[in-house]
């Protein structure tokens, strides 16, 4: 055998004991790695690992496998990579062998076999949200139930019925009965005492803002206020309010109020910290909208810092809002930050490579081939089928006839041959469209998969598209079954 074959057995009994044999095809890039895994893994099976002469291995395909592979070395079954394309049942007949897909990552290999995989635990969390309904008062109960429940569902564990200045709110009184039916914890938002004296009548479990001068409403209901100061600078108006609510024996949280950049910005992130300093038990909220409202900049990014400040300080409560159109995910973002980093925080590690649905728009090795691996690859390829690959000098696709590279797809097009067939045509200018963005913005593209965007958007639960539909019968075009 040559040097790209290899073999491990830890059972040397009788042939009715001997364990299953696997092939594993790979290529010239996963090799070393794959062999790493698998020592790792002590498998109670015997492999073989064969490089099958190709650089990528995620570009193998069934036609090359059939071409290529000699030799099965006595194995029972043939795993190929999970992105391995072609009909694997036809192969399989050809072969006399069963040929499976297995995972398309390499670090799932261990998962794949049933072996414990250390996957960071995101159930826990230490950091409550808020959810504003900042026009409550111009909303229908039942338009404030449902935008109640996605709120719950993307990880709100309050919802903040907001108050307009002078304007009539007439159902506040229905809101909190209804939502209280469905089993929301609530909170009435009013700088009004009426309308915070009527939230709390109604059931709310907490009030925003009371300060020194309103403090009698809280000895009027059982609602929990969270306090402020008057004016916001003032950290002895709520020195004052602290004192006065300890005597009541009322709990509170405490809001020294996140001010808008070049507004305060800086002066009330020092608050916050001379506050924990002064009050090391109390709770805090920290009203993070004035930033991702009022900042024109992703706001996952916002959100994820000034939950870090949060989780340094010991900031339990947090106040958020999705008004504006760029803030539209704010709590899911919200939601996913608090987990991550109360992971590293109780791990004792930074806030990376944990989960990477904070990374929406960028990924730290978008490019894992460059181009002179593409262009090895694609001097191998045999077939008509185009496979479509990024590097940092940009799109490249390619089959037998031929690579071609571009920045922009409008220029490959012409090159392409597919102008009499709708259905191909259509497929092509979706992948060099997903391509053509991935490549901009420094993300991961694999063929026939969608762009992931982390948690900036919720795929449908029938996102992917079959593209052999697409190539083998025109326009015909059909989604994927979900699995």
């Amino acid at each position: 055998m040559n040097g790209s074959i290899s073999s491990f057995s830890n059972n040397e009994g009788n042939m009715a004991d001997k364990p299953e044999h696997i092939l594993f095809l790979t290529g010239k890039l996963a090799e070393k790695q794959l062999r790493q895994i698998l020592e790792a893994m002590e498998p109670e099976f015997e492999y073989t690992v064969h490089q099958l002469g190709l650089t990528v291995a995620a570009l193998m395909t069934s036609d090359m496998i059939r071409r290529r592979l000699k030799d099965t070395f006595g194995a029972d079954r043939i795993l190929v990579p999970g992105r391995c394309r072609g009909d694997l049942a036809q192969l399989s007949q050809d072969l006399g062998i069963p040929v499976e897909r297995g995972p398309n990552e390499l670090k799932d290999l261990p998962a794949f076999f049933g072996h414990a995989e250390v996957v960071p635990d995101l159930s826990r969390y230490d950091i409550k949200i808020f959810a504003e309904l900042t026009e409550a008062p111009h909303m229908t109960v039942e338009e404030i139930l449902q935008q109640a429940h996605w709120y719950r569902k993307h990880g709100a564990d309050v919802i903040d019925v907001g108050c307009l200045p002078n304007t009539p709110f007439p159902h506040l009184e229905e809101t909190f009965q209804a939502l209280k039916a469905e089993g929301f914890t609530t909170s009435i938002d009013s700088l009004n005492p009426d309308d915070l004296l009527r939230g709390g009548k109604a059931g709310a479990d907490f009030m925003l803002s009371l300060h020194k001068d309103t403090l009698w409403i809280a000895d009027q209901v059982e609602t929990i206020p969270i306090v402020i100061p008057q004016p916001p600078i003032d950290l002895a108006t709520l020195d004052e309010a602290v004192e006065a609510l300890e005597k009541l024996g009322k709990p509170y949280i405490l809001d020294p109020i996140l001010e808008p950049i070049h507004f305060g910005f800086t002066a009330s992130i020092v608050r916050y910290h001379e506050i924990r300093q002064r009050y090391p038990e109390a709770e805090i909220l920290m009203g993070v909208g004035n930033l991702t409202e009022l900042t024109h900049a992703d706001t996952v990014g916002i959100n994820t810092m000034l939950l870090g400040i949060c989780s340094e300080l010991n900031i339990h409560y947090i106040l958020a809002t999705q008004v504006s159109g760029h803030a539209r995910r704010a709590i899911p973002e919200a939601d996913l930050a608090r987990r991550i980093l109360y992971y590293s925080r109780e791990h004792n590690t930074l806030p990376k490579h944990i989960h990477p649905g904070l990374m929406c728009l960028h990924e730290p090795k978008p490019f894992p081939y460059n181009f002179a691996e593409v262009q090895e690859l694609a001097n191998m390829i045999r077939d008509p089928s185009y496979r479509i690959q990024i590097t940092a000098e940009g799109i490249h696709i390619f089959n037998r006839d031929g690579l071609h590279t571009a920045n922009d797809p409008f220029e490959l097009f012409p090159k392409l041959g597919v102008e009499e067939d709708g259905g191909h045509a259509f497929y092509l200018g979706v992948e060099l469209a997903r391509a053509q963005i991935a490549w901009q913005l420094g993300k991961r593209y694999n063929q026939d998969e969608m762009l992931d965007w982390g948690c900036a958007f919720d795929p449908p639960e029938e996102a992917q598209v079959d593209p052999h539909t697409y190539k083998e019968a025109g326009t015909t075009l059909k989604k994927k079954p979900k699995t």
